[in-house]
């Protein structure tokens, strides 16, 4: 049995090993089940594909905080790997509001988790400088004062809602890094050439999500470029989407279930879960 301080510091210690390591988003227990079999030493969950399994548009505050937290315990309790949670902006926007919330996912069960400076407005997506460090700040402390050795994620969205400022964003997260966070994030990043600009400019651990990468990027690439964490956010789950929807397609227009030999053998699909 593995304790939730144990899986705390083992997903610490992945950090601070030499090397890159792929964490896989999962969005319910059986993608973490299926995942965890494949031999990853940790997870991610992904707002998106919560959002996705739930019939909603992510990013509106549709998904409600108990239903993000009630996710985070079930992706956690699924298996024995570490689990960081996205937890969005951690809905709210002053500072010890915001902080809250990493106690109510350590509390869920995860080893970490994510604050992000995006503020949810349309008209002002993103939060002015000054706030999002004291966001940041504010939820390192809370991560310290946890009976675990939480890992704080602090996000910089800028490039996601279309502000193509590297400079800012590097600037968020010196800033970010500065008021405590343990890794660094800024999705939207594309090359290898922006990807060298950020790990070049902090010292604490960089993830490069790959939604949101050039493809034909490799983790070899990526940890020569500084890179320590990859993730894919909600790619697994819209892939799984594209499955059904290609299946689904040949049902609708043309009567015909050749998909079905493309199915995972309900045997293999036990062997997982039972495991």
């Amino acid at each position: 049995m593995t304790t939730q301080h144990e899986k705390a510091a083992a997903f610490r210690a992945l950090h601070e090993r030499p090397g890159v390591f792929i964490i896989p988003n999962a969005w319910d227990a059986g993608s973490a089940k299926l995942l965890a079999s494949l031999g990853f030493e940790a997870l991610a969950t992904t707002s998106l594909g919560l959002a996705n399994a739930l019939g909603r548009i992510d990013g509106t505050g549709a998904v409600s905080r108990q239903e993000l937290l009630a996710n985070c315990a079930l992706v956690s309790q699924a298996t024995s790997l570490p689990v960081s949670a996205d937890l969005e902006n951690c809905y709210a926007d002053e500072p010890r509001a915001a902080a809250r919330m990493i106690a109510l996912a350590a509390q869920a069960g995860v080893a970490g988790g994510s604050i992000e400076d995006t503020t949810g407005d349309e008209a002002k997506p993103i939060y002015d400088f000054g706030l999002a460090v004291e966001r940041v700040q504010a939820a390192a402390e809370a991560a310290r004062a946890l009976p675990l050795p939480f890992v704080l994620t602090a996000r910089a969205d800028n490039l996601m809602h279309g502000r193509r400022d590297l400079d800012d964003t590097i600037r968020r997260l010196q800033a970010f890094e500065k008021a405590g966070a343990d890794v660094l994030y800024a999705p939207g990043l594309r090359d290898l050439a922006a990807i060298r600009a950020v790990t070049s400019a902090v010292r604490k651990p960089v993830n490069v999500v790959m939604s949101t990468a050039d493809p034909a990027l490799t983790a070899a690439q990526l940890a020569e470029a500084g890179v320590k964490r990859i993730s894919v956010g909600g790619a697994l789950s819209r892939l799984a989407f594209a499955a059904v929807l290609e299946a689904a397609q040949e049902m609708k227009q043309q009567g015909g279930f050749t998909w079905m030999s493309s199915t995972m053998p309900t045997a293999e699909v036990k062997r997982i879960f039972k495991g």
